[in-house]
């Protein structure tokens, strides 16, 4: 390429890179109160949120957790009714709920609730409660899954149970909730007569989760699933 033809193709570069600029300088001239005020409401938006975490969501997060001990303490000692509505000293997980909305206790508590309700017998009302949990926690978040599923198969929807097992067993998988929904779900399918459905999962649980509590008599499993196909 000759010197003339670069400078040219320079020259043309310089120009479109100053008529851009000359654009955005126009933009920002012509919408200067519009960005101002953007970025005003953008800061507002932003030292708000810090406000509320800092100021209101936080003590609230620590009033939360105090008061749910005593619910918790019930519920490890299966006085599950107690725990659920409390005594007049101390409030219940269905308090937590109502009381504290948006709380990492009060999510944690829609967990309890349903786990007690699954307990009771009170199937609807489990389930109900346990389709609400957000809580993002690896172990209990498949835990809900699969209690669902649980409930699900207390009321005889085998089709309801599975999907839900299946969503507990792929819930971010891990060595403790994995290989528990994946046998739950073998056994329903087995159960169903889909003995080729539960063998498949059975096998998976002995190739991935061989050391697990369901792995170490899989092979059980796997062996009279076999037969049934």
């Amino acid at each position: 390429m000759s010197k003339s033809k670069k400078h040219t193709e320079d020259d043309k570069n310089i120009l479109a890179v100053e008529e851009a600029l000359s654009r955005s300088e126009q933009f920002i001239e012509r919408n200067q109160n519009g960005i101002m005020w953007a970025v005003a409401i953008i800061v507002l938006l932003i030292a708000g949120y810090i406000g509320y975490t800092r100021f209101i969501l936080a003590p609230r997060e620590k009033d939360a957790s105090a008061e749910m001990f005593m619910a918790e303490t019930w519920f490890e000692q299966d006085s599950l009714q107690l725990a659920l509505d409390g005594n007049a000293e101390y409030p219940g997980f269905n308090d937590i709920i109502t009381s504290f909305r948006g709380t990492k206790s009060a999510r944690l508590a829609r967990y309890y609730a349903g786990i007690s309700q699954l307990k009771l017998g009170n199937y609807d009302d489990a389930i109900k409660h346990l389709k609400k949990y957000r809580g993002r926690d690896q172990i209990v978040g498949a835990m809900a899954l699969g209690a669902i599923g649980d409930a699900y198969l207390e009321k005889g929807d085998q089709g309801s149970a599975s999907r839900y097992y299946r969503k507990a067993y792929q819930y971010k998988p891990n060595d403790l909730t994995t290989p528990l929904f994946l046998f739950k779900a073998g056994l329903l399918f087995e159960e169903m007569g889909q003995a080729s459905e539960a063998l498949a999962l059975y096998e998976r649980i002995n190739k991935e989760y061989k050391n697990s509590a369901e792995g170490r008599n899989i092979e059980r499993y796997i062996g009279r699933t076999d037969i049934q196909k």
